[in-house]
């Protein structure tokens, strides 16, 4: 059968990927304690290249107080360079496009985590979750090097030899935190209506782009990650969010890749809205590619969303399952893919505890583990959608 994700696509900038198939960001905790790649990080993504159009690695921490997890992958210090060069030599396997996705965790963290040092965020409101820390708020010039750090972290990703930078403007963390009226309670430039809040996220834009501008000798994508809405209240609510998409479709991002658990999550607001947020955020930014990403398993689901509009598809725990969907549908031997996963196959799959216990605490039954009482997905994806908004 003839898919239409399989066909090429050409960014605006000229690089070219093979498919339209994307593995998106899934933080596997496999990196040194200070955030350096190690040999059982590369192996994994070794082991799950080279099928997809493009790699997307899970996020990097730009400062030493944007780190979120315990064995995060590191981008704050011109010592992970080496490593980082490596994680994109590994990915970059027949064709196959690396991007490093970049973030700070904001009161998502920890003081553990952080080593005795407090959590940063927009203002001292924690996060409306159990154990959630009073984070401490960012003064004004560290704001500001806060954006430059974002900048530093794209010239690591350009000299590591990557492909692209995503910034991680999603799932509740620093970016996001920003932007929420939630979590952003200030009074000065970064903080108050709709359009200060912007300030956060457009500034780390223009940031990175400028930083692209200056360092890449070769055609160098820029994607950014958002999440929809929020369900708190006071929280970001779609208007917002599309308020948002406006501005970044006048800078110089080649895509946006909008976070759900579910691709065709309708509004958690307004339940009036019976259209999937993917199709309204498409047609809103025009020509501007769309990575549609939640829940798509097998073939027939990964063309439906390019078939409805979408640009590029996202194949998240599926690939964990399964490495060589891509190079599987290619051979027309769809009837092998592994859509279920047996404690057995990780070893061969290069999936290490420290990942292992991250995917269950975040995924559990969508995992589709044999053996275990797996939830029926929508249950599952309604889970999802409200973790992640």
């Amino acid at each position: 059968m003839s898919y239409q994700f399989l066909e090429p696509y050409t960014f605006k900038n000229g690089i070219k990927v093979k498919n339209r198939v994307v593995i998106p960001p899934m933080t596997e905790c496999m990196s040194f304690a200070d955030g350096t790649v190690t040999s059982d990080e590369c192996n994994y993504f070794n082991i799950h290249t080279g099928g997809a159009g493009m790699f997307i690695t899970g996020c990097a921490f730009v400062n030493e107080e944007g780190r979120g997890y315990e064995g995060e992958l590191g981008a704050s210090d011109d010592k992970f360079i080496p490593g980082l060069t490596r994680l994109a030599s590994a990915i970059k396997q027949n064709g196959t496009k690396a991007i490093l996705q970049v973030f700070s965790a904001g009161r998502m963290s920890t003081t553990a985590i952080l080593r005795g040092k407090k959590p940063v965020s927009a203002s001292e409101v924690p996060a409306p979750r159990p154990g959630a820390e009073t984070p401490r708020a960012l003064k004004t010039e560290e704001v500001d090097q806060l954006v430059k750090d974002f900048g530093e972290a794209t010239r690591r990703a350009i000299q590591a030899g990557f492909d692209g930078i995503e910034i991680h403007g999603a799932n509740t963390y620093l970016i996001q935190q920003f932007f929420s009226p939630h979590s952003n309670r200030r009074t000065d430039k970064w903080g108050g209506s709709l359009e200060k809040r912007m300030r956060f996220p457009l500034a780390i834009i223009d940031e990175v782009s400028a930083t692209i501008k200056k360092y890449a000798d070769r055609p160098f994508l820029f994607g950014y990650r958002i999440s929809p809405e929020e369900i708190e209240e006071p929280g970001i609510r779609f208007s917002d969010t599309l308020a948002l998409i406006d501005e970044i479709v006048k800078r110089p991002v080649d895509y946006l890749h909008v976070s759900m658990g579910t691709v065709w999550r309708t509004s958690l607001n307004n339940k009036d809205d019976k259209t999937a947020l993917n199709l309204e955020i498409k047609e809103r930014i025009g020509d501007m590619p769309l990575i549609g990403v939640g829940d798509v398993e097998k073939p027939e689901e990964a063309e439906d969303v390019i078939d409805k509009g979408m640009d590029f598809v996202a194949i998240g725990r599926e690939s964990i399952r399964e490495p060589h969907w891509v190079q599987k549908v290619e051979a027309n031997d769809e009837k092998s893919i592994r859509y279920d996963l047996s404690l057995t196959d990780l070893d061969e799959l290069g999936i290490k505890a420290p990942f292992w216990d991250f995917i269950m605490s975040l995924f559990g039954a969508g995992m589709h583990v044999t053996g275990q009482n797996n939830i029926d997905r929508k249950t599952y994806r309604d889970a999802v959608d409200q973790l992640l908004s």
